[in-house]
């Protein structure tokens, strides 16, 4: 498939079609050459083909991006994206995988359903200052869905759940084997309902009577104030969607705070270092620094006879606490002497002079080595 074809004749659906026509669209062709389905040679091209296809027409942004431009990033190729690509979560494939192992609702070869949805879990990143204020991001992934058409039941209009002929309702079958020991009898999940008990007389057409569908879902998370790197949150309710409506997964989102180019977090401090003059260190001085909320600065008091390395600080300026009731932790900033490569010669002077009052040599000896030391300590002691 060197040419990539029309993304509305892959689908088969017009131009102007609503969301719903192109889901149902994909779906149907989608059981069709899946590979886990499918024996064509080239199942896996065309699954990928219809599902880049799909993934364009079903988010209104690329769609758009699409029918004007004829790309889904737009003029500049670079106009939106899928933050499905970044968050390392289950692809489209993965999901159809998952979409199979449920089998299908009227009969046949069917592989054991797991009823309750699992699970999913998305990784996403945040820059220190959303962190630290709080913010809402929006964030879009694949998911089996609740059905839209049964809203979860699996039935088609008017259909209904009755008995299963095979195991009378039991979910299970027994089957007897001679053996050289004699007969042998086991149970197991019935084939015909899946160890359900029942069977449905018409299954819905969207989910194939599973009441769940292979969906792309946007979803805004809020992302608490202090957050920090690791931390996870729940979304209940938005992982996988059950069986027939079982209780669905939820998404867990494993937030990353990114690195920030002024300050260091250390727990709830975030440290700076700002750099002053030898003469500021030794008169004291105040430095501003910008803070990490909008419109803060933060104000540090340098004591007179400051050292390269001291550390200053001020309560109430670092990230917010989670649960802390609008507390918060400290700057801190460390303070890097700086000193003037090149003096004019009136600054020279005046330094000159500031040695001399003070006594100070511009010839520093040697330092002795423990040989030095020991001859000084025996001449001591013959004098």
């Amino acid at each position: 498939m060197a040419d990539k074809r029309d993304y509305y004749e892959v689908l088969g659906v017009d131009r102007d079609a609503d969301q719903r026509t192109i889901k149902r669209a994909f779906l149907k062709k989608a059981r069709k050459v899946h590979p886990d389905v499918s024996d064509d040679p080239n199942a896996e091209e065309k699954f990928k083909e219809l599902n880049e296809a799909y993934s364009v027409l079903s988010d209104e942004q690329k769609r758009a991006n699409y029918d004007r431009f004829g790309t889904a990033d737009g003029p500049m190729g670079s106009g939106y994206v899928d933050l499905n690509d970044i968050f390392g979560g289950m692809g489209m494939d993965d999901i159809f995988s998952s979409f199979f192992g449920g089998g299908a609702a009227g009969g046949g070869h069917r592989r054991q359903v797991r009823r309750q949805g699992r699970d999913m879990a998305v990784s996403l990143s945040v820059t220190l200052e959303e962190a630290a204020l709080g913010c809402t991001k929006t964030i879009s992934y694949d998911r089996l869905a609740p059905c839209e058409d049964c809203h979860g039941t699996g039935l088609a209009e008017g259909a209904q759940e009755q008995e299963c002929p095979r195991c009378h309702g039991t979910g299970f079958v027994t089957t007897v084997q001679r053996s050289i020991f004699g007969q042998v009898q086991s149970s197991a999940p019935c084939p015909e309902c899946d160890g359900e008990g029942t069977v449905i007389d018409h299954p819905c057409d969207m989910c194939d009577g599973q009441g769940r569908t292979p969906s792309h879902e946007k979803l805004d998370v809020q992302i608490p104030a202090g957050i920090s790197s690791g931390r996870q949150l729940r979304v209940r309710g938005y992982g996988e969607a059950g069986y027939r409506g079982a209780e669905a997964g939820d998404l867990i989102v494993t937030v990353a705070v990114e690195e920030h180019p002024r300050f260091h977090r250390m727990g709830d401090d975030l440290t700076c270092e700002v750099s002053i003059s030898m003469v500021q260190a030794a008169l004291g001085c105040t430095i501003e620094v910008e803070g990490i909320m909008p419109d803060e600065v933060i104000t540090f008091e340098i004591p007179a006879g400051t050292q390269f390395g001291d550390t200053v600080t001020v309560d109430e300026k670092g990230m917010p606490r989670i649960g802390g009731g609008g507390s918060r932790g400290r700057a801190v900033a460390q303070v890097r002497v700086t000193v003037p490569r090149k003096l004019s010669q009136e600054s020279r002077e005046l330094l000159e002079r500031y040695a001399e009052a003070n006594g100070e040599s511009f010839t520093v000896a040697p330092r002795k080595t423990v040989g030095d030391r020991i001859r000084d300590a025996i001449d001591d002691i013959l004098d």
